[in-house]
């Protein structure tokens, strides 16, 4: 079957996660503002009713891109959770630290996987990608993915699901010369997600019937706790 629409929207199967195979996969490099001090962030009201107050203090036009992207922001952080998600939208790196060291445990040493480029061309467009090699799952029995969203400063959506995943890295060698070392995660129960998703008649199964995975985009990030090492 012919996942090629699947592969642009970002999903796939995990039969298809093998050395040789080619999917059509764009990674672009976008930019995200930087994160404000804590005691900053914490004074500034998040919330979608409060929102016209904050385009206000940063001069931001209600109509404009970046006050509809904002507005989308606050829809996403308080939308509901699916099942078994833990989650929270994230104004300081030190929430974002608070977050994790809840989930993974604060006495656990942590690491940060992303997706990056080892080498690139000038851009970063829609092209086949082969899989060059496919990692180890990495050690990730708990894990917290976060995602930078839009906002006037810096704001990420961090979460953790725990109804199975496999997380893993694959090198991906680009028609253009492009090399991408992807972080990847594949959700091993679905059953809860949306049944009339159109990534599942891309992908030919239903909720639920199969894994469903996709790869992060650049500047995305899972911490994953540190393997405990045995000692004598």
């Amino acid at each position: 079957m012919d996942h090629k629409e699947a592969f642009k929207s970002g999903f796939f199967a995990l039969d298809d996660l093998h050395v040789g195979k080619v999917m059509s996969l764009q990674f672009p490099v976008q930019e995200f503002p930087h994160f404000i001090p804590k005691s900053e962030a914490d004074s500034i009201p998040f919330s979608r009713s409060q929102l016209p107050s904050v385009l206000q203090l940063f001069s931001i036009a209600k109509d404009s891109p970046q006050g509809q992207a904002m507005k989308g922001t606050l829809r996403t952080c308080e939308g509901p959770t699916i099942n078994g998600e833990t989650r929270i939208c994230v104004t300081s790196l030190e929430s974002m630290l608070e977050f994790v060291n809840s989930i993974i445990g604060s006495k656990d040493k942590t690491n940060i996987l992303t997706t990056s480029y080892p080498t690139m061309s000038s851009s970063a467009n829609l092209q086949n990608y082969t899989i060059l090699e496919v990692s180890k799952d990495a050690y990730a029995p708990k894990w917290v993915a976060c995602h930078p969203l839009p906002y006037a400063y810096a704001v990420y959506y961090c979460h953790f699901i725990n109804t199975g995943t496999k997380v893993f890295k694959v090198l991906l060698g680009g028609e253009n010369g492009d090399n991408v070392e992807a972080l990847g995660v594949c959700h091993l129960d679905t059953s809860d997600w949306d049944p009339e998703h159109v990534l599942f008649q891309q992908l030919g199964f239903k909720a639920g019937e199969a894994p469903v995975c996709h790869f992060f985009p650049v500047k995305h990030l899972m911490w994953v706790p540190l393997p405990t090492t045995a000692t004598s």
